[in-house]
């Protein structure tokens, strides 16, 4: 059997098989007995030797309800009070009995629902967020297996579910990338699937951290809220080299990214996907201001515009944090004014003592794209009217034409920035398992965003 994907595919040694948690590591080395030998059966095949993998991927019932309204608060896996009374109210509105508890036929009818909603367009700006988390194309291995086609590893996925507690039921499976072919031996990745509610994942921590192969790299993606209280997020990020996040999904962006800013200065490795995806902007700014005539002007900058998709501002933030870490801001003031364009207004002092002052506007798209909350465009310039410094980068010509309509005196370098909409999560994600050091750019960068999410 050939598992599909958009990856090298992927020939299966074991199609996933039910097993009791204490004989998780005895049925994986059976496994590699069978086929430790080429013969009449098929090539040999060798385990993986790369890095453990463990992914947090709560199921899709919170996405859900918050998608259609019915939860405001974290999507973290975690069935608290207000899960419960989510559940409890979908099931009323939706005439089922009300329990409280989910179960595969309130999560169909949330799929039919969402589905719908989302065709007609009736997702509310509220829920957009929500809706961007739940993905039935993310749903189950498919970004596991791209990973796994590239770095054969073991990887370890916690799916917290929202029912009753019946303890943790586990699978493992073993496939390996073709294109890995040795001559006769393929180097396969091992998959162990481990489900429950929290409480039970919680039980079992011991049993996780055992399950990563001991002096090897070991990576936690967290695809949920983060949760420094939660004692199993504890656990793994502390047994971990590098957690990763992808601050795009936040449901709560601006205190989810104020708890992922305090993780970073607390001193945890910490990798956000939605930084990379920040990287051309970054790189055309630096470039704008590469040529010996325009290296000074950087420091007349004082006014700044940033424009991203209404949503998240998560990007917005993060690329101020970065351009006021650059150039030695520091921020004063910030006052959210609302509105159809959700104004943030942030106040800096820079070397001299000057103000700089920076808008970050939410701009309504009627199509939300790939990633909820990307830029749009900015616009570097100066109250000094004879700093060469006027600077626009937009991402499309829309964007361009907004900047461009706030006039001024100095004549700007425009340029098209070439977003990242076709790298994929699972590109990011094989970035960011190759960098097992921290990333200083991003530290310094962080902090100063700690500081401006702070003002709010």
């Amino acid at each position: 059997m050939t598992k599909r994907t958009d990856s090298p595919p992927l020939v299966s040694l074991q199609a996933p098989k039910d097993v009791s948690i204490d004989y998780i590591e005895s049925e994986l080395r059976a496994i590699w007995q069978m086929y430790g030998a080429t013969g009449d059966s098929g090539p040999a095949a060798t385990r993986a030797t790369t890095f453990s993998f463990i992914v947090y991927e709560p199921e899709a019932s919170q996405q859900l309800l918050a998608a259609l309204g019915f939860y405001t608060g974290p999507v973290d896996g975690i069935a608290g009070p207000r899960t419960t009374a989510a559940i409890k109210a979908a099931q009323k509105s939706y005439g089922m009995e009300v329990t409280g508890k989910s179960n595969e036929e309130l999560l169909d009818k949330l799929r039919e629902e969402f589905a719908q909603a989302k065709e007609e367009g009736k997702l509310t700006a509220a829920n957009k967020i929500a809706a961007k988390q739940y993905s039935p194309d993310l749903e189950g291995a498919g970004v596991a297996d791209a990973i796994a086609a590239s770095n054969p590893c073991r990887i370890i996925t916690l799916c917290p579910t929202t029912g009753e507690d019946e303890g943790v039921t586990a699978q493992v499976s073993a496939y390996c990338p073709v294109n890995k072919r040795s001559q006769t031996t393929l180097v396969c990745c091992e998959y162990i699937t481990l489900r429950g509610t929290a409480a039970a994942l919680e039980r079992i921590g011991g049993v996780i951290s055992e399950l990563t192969i001991s002096e090897l790299p070991k990576f936690v993606w967290w695809k949920a809220t983060p949760e420094p209280d939660y004692s199993l997020f504890k656990r793994l990020v502390a047994q971990s080299d590098h957690v990763i996040f992808d601050s795009s999904n936040f449901n709560d962006p601006e205190a989810d990214l104020f708890k992922l800013t305090e993780l970073v200065e607390g001193g945890m490795a910490i990798a956000d996907l939605n930084w990379g995806r920040l990287a051309p902007w970054q790189e055309l700014a630096a470039e704008a201001f590469d040529p010996p005539e325009r290296r000074e002007a950087i420091w007349e900058v004082d006014r700044v515009t940033i424009d991203y998709e209404k949503g998240n501002p998560t990007q917005a933030l993060m690329y101020l944090g970065w351009l006021a870490s650059r150039l030695q801001w520091q921020p004063v003031a910030m006052k959210s004014e609302g509105g159809d364009y959700d104004i943030r207004r942030v106040k800096f002092t820079n070397q001299d003592q000057r103000p700089v002052e920076v808008e970050l506007a939410g701009i309504p798209v009627a199509e939300v794209g790939d990633v909820l909350g990307d830029l749009i465009s900015l616009k570097l310039t100066s109250t000094n009217l004879n700093a060469d410094c006027c600077t626009v980068l937009c991402s499309e010509t829309m964007g361009c034409m907004r900047m461009e309509a706030g006039g001024g005196a100095q004549s700007c370098r425009i340029q098209q920035v070439t977003p990242l909409f076709d790298q994929k999560t699972e590109t990011l994600l094989g970035q960011q398992l190759q960098r097992w050091g921290s990333d200083l750019l991003y530290e310094e960068s962080m902090s100063m965003t700690h500081k401006i999410i702070k003002l709010s």
